[in-house]
Protein backbone atom coordinates (compact mmCIF):
# COMPACT_ATOMS: atom_id res chain seq x y z
CA UNK A 1 0.00 0.00 0.00
CA UNK A 2 1.18 3.41 -0.75
CA UNK A 3 2.08 5.84 2.05
CA UNK A 4 -0.07 8.52 1.95
CA UNK A 5 1.64 11.91 2.04
CA UNK A 6 1.60 14.05 5.26
CA UNK A 7 0.71 17.79 4.60
CA UNK A 8 0.65 20.29 7.32
CA UNK A 9 -1.82 23.58 6.71
CA UNK A 10 -0.87 27.44 7.29
CA UNK A 11 -3.31 29.27 7.92
CA UNK A 12 -7.02 28.19 8.65
CA UNK A 13 -9.22 31.51 8.01
CA UNK A 14 -12.26 31.32 5.55
CA UNK A 15 -10.66 29.82 2.50
CA UNK A 16 -8.62 27.48 4.31
CA UNK A 17 -11.76 25.28 4.53
CA UNK A 18 -11.67 23.45 1.30
CA UNK A 19 -8.42 22.30 2.02
CA UNK A 20 -9.27 21.31 5.42
CA UNK A 21 -11.96 18.89 4.12
CA UNK A 22 -10.07 17.82 1.19
CA UNK A 23 -6.93 16.51 3.52
CA UNK A 24 -9.15 14.99 6.27
CA UNK A 25 -12.22 13.46 4.08
CA UNK A 26 -12.43 13.59 0.39
CA UNK A 27 -9.00 13.01 -0.13
CA UNK A 28 -7.84 10.73 2.91
CA UNK A 29 -7.14 8.22 1.21
CA UNK A 30 -4.15 9.75 -0.44
CA UNK A 31 -3.34 12.27 2.00
CA UNK A 32 -2.99 13.15 6.24
CA UNK A 33 -3.58 15.87 8.00
CA UNK A 34 -0.54 15.95 10.39
CA UNK A 35 -0.55 20.02 11.86
CA UNK A 36 -1.95 23.45 11.80
CA UNK A 37 -0.31 26.48 12.31
CA UNK A 38 -1.82 30.12 11.99
CA UNK A 39 -1.13 33.46 14.51
CA UNK A 40 -4.81 32.99 16.08
CA UNK A 41 -5.15 30.24 18.77
CA UNK A 42 -9.11 30.49 18.60
CA UNK A 43 -9.14 29.81 14.73
CA UNK A 44 -6.81 26.60 15.10
CA UNK A 45 -8.72 25.51 18.33
CA UNK A 46 -12.31 26.25 15.97
CA UNK A 47 -10.75 24.32 12.72
CA UNK A 48 -9.74 21.34 15.30
CA UNK A 49 -13.29 21.27 16.52
CA UNK A 50 -14.82 20.97 12.96
CA UNK A 51 -12.36 18.23 11.94
CA UNK A 52 -13.80 16.22 14.78
CA UNK A 53 -17.61 17.13 14.79
CA UNK A 54 -17.92 17.61 10.93
CA UNK A 55 -15.20 15.40 9.21
CA UNK A 56 -15.06 12.60 11.69
CA UNK A 57 -11.60 12.83 11.73
CA UNK A 58 -9.50 13.39 14.71
CA UNK A 59 -7.65 16.68 16.16
CA UNK A 60 -4.25 17.78 14.98
CA UNK A 61 -1.10 19.68 16.84
CA UNK A 62 -1.32 23.14 16.93
CA UNK A 63 1.06 25.77 16.55
CA UNK A 64 1.44 29.70 16.20
CA UNK A 65 3.12 31.06 13.19
CA UNK A 66 6.48 31.60 15.52
CA UNK A 67 6.66 27.83 15.63
CA UNK A 68 6.75 27.11 11.97
CA UNK A 69 9.97 25.90 11.88
CA UNK A 70 9.54 23.48 15.15
CA UNK A 71 6.07 21.97 13.31
CA UNK A 72 8.00 21.15 10.07
CA UNK A 73 10.63 19.80 12.31
CA UNK A 74 8.49 17.54 14.54
CA UNK A 75 5.91 16.46 12.10
CA UNK A 76 7.80 16.29 9.22
CA UNK A 77 5.62 16.74 6.70
CA UNK A 78 5.79 16.27 2.84
CA UNK A 79 4.05 19.00 2.17
CA UNK A 80 3.28 22.51 3.34
CA UNK A 81 -0.50 23.87 2.39
CA UNK A 82 -0.02 27.85 2.45
CA UNK A 83 -3.81 29.74 2.90
CA UNK A 84 -2.64 32.66 5.06
CA UNK A 85 -2.58 36.14 4.84
CA UNK A 86 -1.30 37.07 1.07
CA UNK A 87 1.66 39.32 2.51
CA UNK A 88 3.05 36.15 4.19
CA UNK A 89 2.72 33.28 1.69
CA UNK A 90 6.18 34.15 0.39
CA UNK A 91 7.64 33.44 4.05
CA UNK A 92 5.65 30.11 4.31
CA UNK A 93 6.47 28.76 0.82
CA UNK A 94 10.61 30.17 1.15
CA UNK A 95 11.14 28.34 4.52
CA UNK A 96 9.26 25.28 3.80
CA UNK A 97 11.37 24.56 0.59
CA UNK A 98 14.66 25.18 2.15
CA UNK A 99 13.50 22.83 5.15
CA UNK A 100 12.64 19.93 2.61
CA UNK A 101 9.06 20.52 2.30
CA UNK A 102 7.19 20.96 -1.19
CA UNK A 103 4.33 23.62 -1.37
CA UNK A 104 0.80 23.67 -2.54
CA UNK A 105 -0.02 27.59 -2.20
CA UNK A 106 -3.43 29.25 -2.56
CA UNK A 107 -3.23 31.77 -4.98
CA UNK A 108 -2.06 34.67 -5.31
CA UNK A 109 1.06 33.01 -5.02
CA UNK A 110 2.80 36.34 -3.23
CA UNK A 111 2.25 39.84 -3.41
CA UNK A 112 4.58 41.91 -5.09
CA UNK A 113 7.85 41.58 -7.31
CA UNK A 114 9.84 41.16 -4.93
CA UNK A 115 8.48 38.42 -2.74
CA UNK A 116 7.82 36.43 -6.89
CA UNK A 117 11.61 36.47 -7.02
CA UNK A 118 12.15 35.15 -3.75
CA UNK A 119 10.08 32.64 -4.07
CA UNK A 120 11.61 32.12 -7.93
CA UNK A 121 15.12 32.10 -6.20
CA UNK A 122 13.89 29.31 -3.84
CA UNK A 123 12.36 27.42 -6.24
CA UNK A 124 15.65 27.45 -8.44
CA UNK A 125 17.91 26.90 -5.50
CA UNK A 126 16.15 23.80 -3.48
CA UNK A 127 14.47 22.26 -6.65
CA UNK A 128 11.34 21.47 -4.36
CA UNK A 129 8.12 21.66 -6.03
CA UNK A 130 5.25 24.70 -6.07
CA UNK A 131 1.61 24.25 -7.23
CA UNK A 132 -0.66 26.97 -7.19
CA UNK A 133 -4.42 26.74 -7.06
CA UNK A 134 -6.12 28.44 -9.49
CA UNK A 135 -9.86 26.47 -9.57
CA UNK A 136 -11.13 28.60 -12.02
CA UNK A 137 -8.75 26.39 -15.04
CA UNK A 138 -10.87 23.76 -13.70
CA UNK A 139 -14.69 24.65 -13.84
CA UNK A 140 -16.66 23.01 -16.60
CA UNK A 141 -17.09 25.86 -18.74
CA UNK A 142 -14.24 27.56 -18.68
CA UNK A 143 -12.50 24.11 -19.85
CA UNK A 144 -15.37 24.11 -22.57
CA UNK A 145 -14.08 27.11 -23.57
CA UNK A 146 -10.28 26.34 -23.39
CA UNK A 147 -11.66 23.35 -25.23
CA UNK A 148 -12.61 25.63 -28.28
CA UNK A 149 -9.98 27.81 -28.08
CA UNK A 150 -7.55 24.88 -28.50
CA UNK A 151 -9.62 23.71 -31.38
CA UNK A 152 -8.85 27.08 -33.33
CA UNK A 153 -13.11 28.06 -33.77
CA UNK A 154 -11.90 31.54 -33.95
CA UNK A 155 -8.40 30.97 -35.38
CA UNK A 156 -5.41 32.93 -33.96
CA UNK A 157 -6.09 34.61 -31.04
CA UNK A 158 -5.67 38.18 -32.24
CA UNK A 159 -7.00 39.94 -28.87
CA UNK A 160 -9.09 39.70 -26.42
CA UNK A 161 -11.31 42.34 -24.27
CA UNK A 162 -12.19 41.07 -20.50
CA UNK A 163 -14.46 42.85 -17.42
CA UNK A 164 -14.89 41.68 -14.44
CA UNK A 165 -17.29 43.92 -12.04
CA UNK A 166 -17.91 42.81 -8.41
CA UNK A 167 -20.80 43.53 -7.23
CA UNK A 168 -21.85 45.38 -3.30
CA UNK A 169 -22.22 42.23 -1.41
CA UNK A 170 -18.83 40.19 -3.02
CA UNK A 171 -16.71 43.25 -4.25
CA UNK A 172 -17.51 45.42 -0.69
CA UNK A 173 -15.98 42.24 1.15
CA UNK A 174 -12.69 42.81 0.18
CA UNK A 175 -12.97 46.22 1.80
CA UNK A 176 -14.22 44.80 4.99
CA UNK A 177 -11.09 42.48 5.59
CA UNK A 178 -7.81 42.59 5.61
CA UNK A 179 -7.31 42.75 1.87
CA UNK A 180 -8.22 46.23 1.93
CA UNK A 181 -4.65 46.96 2.58
CA UNK A 182 -2.30 46.99 -0.04
CA UNK A 183 0.42 45.84 1.87
CA UNK A 184 -1.37 42.73 2.89
CA UNK A 185 -3.25 41.56 -0.47
CA UNK A 186 -1.47 43.38 -2.82
CA UNK A 187 -4.72 45.10 -3.89
CA UNK A 188 -6.97 43.64 -5.62
CA UNK A 189 -5.11 43.05 -8.97
CA UNK A 190 -3.05 40.62 -7.47
CA UNK A 191 -5.73 39.18 -4.82
CA UNK A 192 -8.37 38.91 -7.02
CA UNK A 193 -7.50 39.51 -10.60
CA UNK A 194 -5.12 36.55 -10.22
CA UNK A 195 -7.98 34.44 -11.24
CA UNK A 196 -9.06 36.51 -14.35
CA UNK A 197 -5.62 36.83 -15.56
CA UNK A 198 -4.56 33.75 -15.21
CA UNK A 199 -7.27 32.53 -17.01
CA UNK A 200 -6.54 34.87 -19.35
CA UNK A 201 -2.54 33.58 -19.72
CA UNK A 202 -4.08 30.22 -19.95
CA UNK A 203 -6.76 31.03 -22.55
CA UNK A 204 -4.12 32.18 -24.86
CA UNK A 205 -1.81 29.78 -23.85
CA UNK A 206 0.62 32.61 -24.17
CA UNK A 207 2.97 34.32 -21.39
CA UNK A 208 2.66 38.27 -21.02
CA UNK A 209 5.35 40.50 -21.97
CA UNK A 210 4.40 44.28 -21.05
CA UNK A 211 1.86 45.95 -18.80
CA UNK A 212 0.45 49.75 -18.99
CA UNK A 213 -1.99 50.45 -16.29
CA UNK A 214 -4.65 52.98 -14.81
CA UNK A 215 -6.84 53.19 -11.74
CA UNK A 216 -8.44 54.88 -8.72
CA UNK A 217 -10.35 54.06 -5.85
CA UNK A 218 -13.61 56.27 -6.42
CA UNK A 219 -16.52 54.52 -4.33
CA UNK A 220 -14.68 52.64 -0.98
CA UNK A 221 -12.63 54.17 1.50
CA UNK A 222 -12.54 57.19 3.68
CA UNK A 223 -11.67 59.84 0.63
CA UNK A 224 -14.19 58.92 -2.13
CA UNK A 225 -16.84 60.93 -1.01
CA UNK A 226 -19.43 58.40 -0.72
CA UNK A 227 -19.59 58.86 3.75
CA UNK A 228 -21.14 62.55 2.73
CA UNK A 229 -22.92 60.92 -0.01
CA UNK A 230 -24.78 58.70 2.52
CA UNK A 231 -25.00 60.98 5.19
CA UNK A 232 -22.51 58.76 6.97
CA UNK A 233 -20.42 61.49 8.88
CA UNK A 234 -19.41 59.97 12.27
CA UNK A 235 -18.91 56.41 11.27
CA UNK A 236 -17.41 53.93 13.20
CA UNK A 237 -14.63 51.53 12.20
CA UNK A 238 -16.60 48.64 12.45
CA UNK A 239 -20.22 48.04 11.50
CA UNK A 240 -20.70 46.09 15.03
CA UNK A 241 -20.49 49.29 17.19
CA UNK A 242 -21.42 52.31 14.43
CA UNK A 243 -24.57 54.58 15.31
CA UNK A 244 -24.99 55.09 11.59
CA UNK A 245 -26.03 51.76 11.18
CA UNK A 246 -29.58 52.23 10.86
CA UNK A 247 -28.98 54.44 7.43
CA UNK A 248 -26.15 52.42 5.79
CA UNK A 249 -26.87 50.40 3.10
CA UNK A 250 -23.23 48.91 3.84
CA UNK A 251 -24.22 47.52 7.21
CA UNK A 252 -23.00 43.81 8.39
CA UNK A 253 -24.42 42.11 11.56
CA UNK A 254 -21.27 39.86 11.78
CA UNK A 255 -23.56 38.43 14.60
CA UNK A 256 -25.51 37.11 12.32
CA UNK A 257 -23.76 34.48 10.51
CA UNK A 258 -23.11 31.64 12.61
CA UNK A 259 -19.64 30.83 10.63
CA UNK A 260 -18.01 34.63 10.41
CA UNK A 261 -19.14 35.18 14.54
CA UNK A 262 -17.24 31.44 14.97
CA UNK A 263 -14.28 32.12 13.05
CA UNK A 264 -13.97 35.81 13.95
CA UNK A 265 -15.52 37.98 16.18
CA UNK A 266 -15.38 34.69 19.22
CA UNK A 267 -11.57 34.92 18.09
CA UNK A 268 -10.65 38.88 18.20
CA UNK A 269 -9.76 38.54 21.70
CA UNK A 270 -6.47 36.63 20.59
CA UNK A 271 -5.25 38.86 17.75
CA UNK A 272 -7.32 42.12 17.52
CA UNK A 273 -8.53 41.23 14.02
CA UNK A 274 -11.76 42.63 12.99
CA UNK A 275 -14.13 41.46 10.43
CA UNK A 276 -16.36 43.74 9.75
CA UNK A 277 -14.57 47.13 9.62
CA UNK A 278 -16.43 49.99 7.76
CA UNK A 279 -16.45 50.08 3.63
CA UNK A 280 -15.12 53.48 4.02
CA UNK A 281 -12.94 53.26 6.88
CA UNK A 282 -9.09 55.07 7.07
CA UNK A 283 -7.27 51.98 6.04
CA UNK A 284 -8.54 51.81 2.87
CA UNK A 285 -5.69 52.00 0.11
CA UNK A 286 -6.28 49.58 -2.34
CA UNK A 287 -7.75 50.61 -5.67
CA UNK A 288 -11.70 49.76 -6.73
CA UNK A 289 -11.85 50.66 -10.39
CA UNK A 290 -8.79 49.56 -13.10
CA UNK A 291 -8.43 49.16 -16.39
CA UNK A 292 -5.00 48.07 -17.90
CA UNK A 293 -3.61 46.24 -21.50
CA UNK A 294 -1.09 43.93 -21.71
CA UNK A 295 1.02 42.50 -24.77
CA UNK A 296 1.85 38.71 -24.94
CA UNK A 297 4.58 36.66 -26.68
CA UNK A 298 1.97 36.16 -29.22
CA UNK A 299 1.41 39.04 -30.60
CA UNK A 300 -2.13 39.15 -28.60
CA UNK A 301 -3.15 41.83 -26.98
CA UNK A 302 -5.54 42.01 -23.92
CA UNK A 303 -7.19 44.68 -22.24
CA UNK A 304 -8.79 43.86 -19.05
CA UNK A 305 -11.15 46.08 -16.19
CA UNK A 306 -12.36 45.58 -12.55
CA UNK A 307 -14.64 47.09 -10.63
CA UNK A 308 -15.71 46.36 -7.00
CA UNK A 309 -18.86 47.78 -7.00
CA UNK A 310 -21.11 47.46 -9.10
CA UNK A 311 -25.25 46.22 -8.46
CA UNK A 312 -24.55 43.24 -9.53
CA UNK A 313 -21.65 40.72 -10.64
CA UNK A 314 -20.32 39.16 -13.62
CA UNK A 315 -17.89 39.02 -16.45
CA UNK A 316 -16.91 38.80 -19.94
CA UNK A 317 -14.03 37.08 -21.82
CA UNK A 318 -14.54 38.36 -25.54
CA UNK A 319 -11.51 36.82 -27.59
CA UNK A 320 -11.09 38.09 -31.70
CA UNK A 321 -9.63 35.93 -33.59
CA UNK A 322 -8.06 35.99 -37.89
CA UNK A 323 -11.52 33.59 -38.04
CA UNK A 324 -14.13 34.86 -35.84
CA UNK A 325 -15.34 36.31 -32.16
CA UNK A 326 -15.87 34.11 -29.30
CA UNK A 327 -17.96 35.64 -26.21
CA UNK A 328 -17.61 33.98 -23.07
CA UNK A 329 -19.99 35.32 -20.24
CA UNK A 330 -21.98 35.31 -16.96
CA UNK A 331 -24.13 37.70 -15.36
CA UNK A 332 -25.37 37.51 -11.90
CA UNK A 333 -28.38 38.58 -9.62
CA UNK A 334 -28.50 42.16 -8.31
CA UNK A 335 -27.74 42.30 -5.28
CA UNK A 336 -28.16 44.23 -1.49
CA UNK A 337 -24.91 44.48 -0.09
CA UNK A 338 -26.12 42.20 2.41
CA UNK A 339 -26.59 39.49 -0.21
CA UNK A 340 -30.08 39.93 -0.98
CA UNK A 341 -30.95 38.98 -4.51
CA UNK A 342 -33.18 41.62 -5.99
CA UNK A 343 -35.87 41.49 -8.91
CA UNK A 344 -34.44 42.31 -12.43
CA UNK A 345 -37.44 41.44 -14.62
CA UNK A 346 -36.93 41.11 -18.55
CA UNK A 347 -33.34 40.81 -17.62
CA UNK A 348 -31.85 37.24 -17.96
CA UNK A 349 -28.71 36.82 -16.19
CA UNK A 350 -26.65 33.10 -16.33
CA UNK A 351 -24.03 32.44 -17.91
CA UNK A 352 -23.78 32.10 -22.29
CA UNK A 353 -20.89 30.77 -25.29
CA UNK A 354 -21.29 32.19 -28.35
CA UNK A 355 -19.50 31.79 -31.45
CA UNK A 356 -19.29 34.45 -34.41
CA UNK A 357 -16.95 32.70 -37.05
CA UNK A 358 -16.20 34.88 -40.30
CA UNK A 359 -18.98 34.24 -43.45
CA UNK A 360 -20.59 31.68 -41.12
CA UNK A 361 -24.08 31.67 -39.32
CA UNK A 362 -23.12 32.75 -35.46
CA UNK A 363 -23.84 29.83 -33.05
CA UNK A 364 -24.62 29.69 -29.14
CA UNK A 365 -22.81 26.96 -27.50
CA UNK A 366 -24.75 24.60 -25.45
CA UNK A 367 -22.94 24.73 -21.81
CA UNK A 368 -22.18 21.51 -20.31
CA UNK A 369 -23.71 20.62 -16.87
CA UNK A 370 -21.75 21.09 -13.76
CA UNK A 371 -22.35 21.28 -10.04
CA UNK A 372 -20.51 22.12 -6.91
CA UNK A 373 -18.50 24.97 -5.01
CA UNK A 374 -16.96 27.63 -7.58
CA UNK A 375 -19.05 26.10 -10.42
CA UNK A 376 -17.77 22.64 -10.41
CA UNK A 377 -13.97 24.11 -9.97
CA UNK A 378 -13.12 23.12 -6.39
CA UNK A 379 -13.69 19.06 -6.02
CA UNK A 380 -11.35 18.74 -9.45
CA UNK A 381 -9.03 21.03 -8.12
CA UNK A 382 -8.63 19.22 -4.99
CA UNK A 383 -8.81 16.09 -6.67
CA UNK A 384 -5.90 17.13 -8.92
CA UNK A 385 -3.37 18.65 -6.44
CA UNK A 386 -4.48 15.82 -3.53
CA UNK A 387 -4.85 12.96 -5.38
CA UNK A 388 -2.92 10.01 -6.82
CA UNK A 389 -1.43 10.78 -10.08
CA UNK A 390 -3.62 11.91 -12.72
CA UNK A 391 -3.53 10.92 -15.87
CA UNK A 392 -2.13 13.18 -18.83
CA UNK A 393 -3.95 16.44 -19.07
CA UNK A 394 -4.84 18.12 -22.51
CA UNK A 395 -5.48 21.40 -20.58
CA UNK A 396 -2.70 21.47 -18.47
CA UNK A 397 -5.28 23.14 -15.75
CA UNK A 398 -2.26 22.42 -12.78
CA UNK A 399 -0.45 25.36 -12.22
CA UNK A 400 2.87 25.46 -11.01
CA UNK A 401 4.93 28.34 -9.64
CA UNK A 402 5.65 29.79 -13.47
CA UNK A 403 2.00 30.43 -14.07
CA UNK A 404 1.60 31.66 -10.45
CA UNK A 405 3.96 34.22 -11.23
CA UNK A 406 3.01 35.40 -14.46
CA UNK A 407 -0.92 36.00 -13.21
CA UNK A 408 0.64 37.91 -10.00
CA UNK A 409 2.67 39.70 -12.00
CA UNK A 410 0.35 41.09 -14.23
CA UNK A 411 -0.85 42.83 -11.40
CA UNK A 412 2.74 43.94 -9.74
CA UNK A 413 3.48 45.62 -12.92
CA UNK A 414 -0.04 47.21 -13.04
CA UNK A 415 0.49 48.66 -9.76
CA UNK A 416 4.19 50.01 -10.62
CA UNK A 417 2.50 51.27 -14.15
CA UNK A 418 0.12 53.17 -12.17
CA UNK A 419 2.59 54.44 -9.62
CA UNK A 420 4.67 55.55 -12.13
CA UNK A 421 2.61 56.60 -15.30
CA UNK A 422 4.58 54.34 -17.57
CA UNK A 423 4.29 50.89 -18.96
CA UNK A 424 5.85 48.22 -17.42
CA UNK A 425 8.07 45.12 -18.86
CA UNK A 426 7.48 41.92 -17.10
CA UNK A 427 10.96 40.39 -17.49
CA UNK A 428 12.19 43.43 -15.65
CA UNK A 429 10.53 42.29 -12.39
CA UNK A 430 11.81 38.82 -11.99
CA UNK A 431 14.65 37.07 -12.83
CA UNK A 432 15.41 33.24 -13.79
CA UNK A 433 12.03 32.40 -14.29
CA UNK A 434 11.30 30.22 -17.04
CA UNK A 435 7.92 30.23 -19.36
CA UNK A 436 4.07 29.12 -17.94
CA UNK A 437 3.30 25.57 -18.90
CA UNK A 438 0.80 26.01 -21.32
CA UNK A 439 -1.20 23.61 -23.68
CA UNK A 440 -0.05 24.30 -27.41
CA UNK A 441 -2.90 26.02 -29.27
CA UNK A 442 -3.82 25.22 -33.34
CA UNK A 443 -1.86 26.32 -35.55
CA UNK A 444 -2.53 28.75 -38.25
Amino acid sequence: MTRRKRYVQVGVGARSRGYTVALVKTMKSTCELVGICDTNRGRMELCNRKIVKDLKGKAVPMFLDTEFDAMIRRLKPDVVVVTSVDCFHDQYIVRAMDLGCDVVSEKPMTTDAKKCQRIVDAVNRTGRDLKVTFNCRYMPAMVQVKDLLMQGVIGKILSVDVHWILDVDHGASYFRRWHSEIGKSGGLLLHKATHHLDLANWFLSANPVEVFAMGGRRFYGAQSGMVKRYGLQGHSERCLTCRRRGKCPFFMDIRKSADLKGMYLNCEKHDGYIRDRCVFHKKINIMDTMSLVVRYDTGAFLSYSLNAFTPYEGFRYAFNGNKGRLEFEHIGAPLTSQGKVLPAKGMPGGMRIRLYPHFKLAQSIPLKKFKGSHWGGDDRLMADVFGAKSTKDPYLRAANYASGAMSILIGAAANKSMRTGQPVKIASLVKGLPPARLPKMKQW
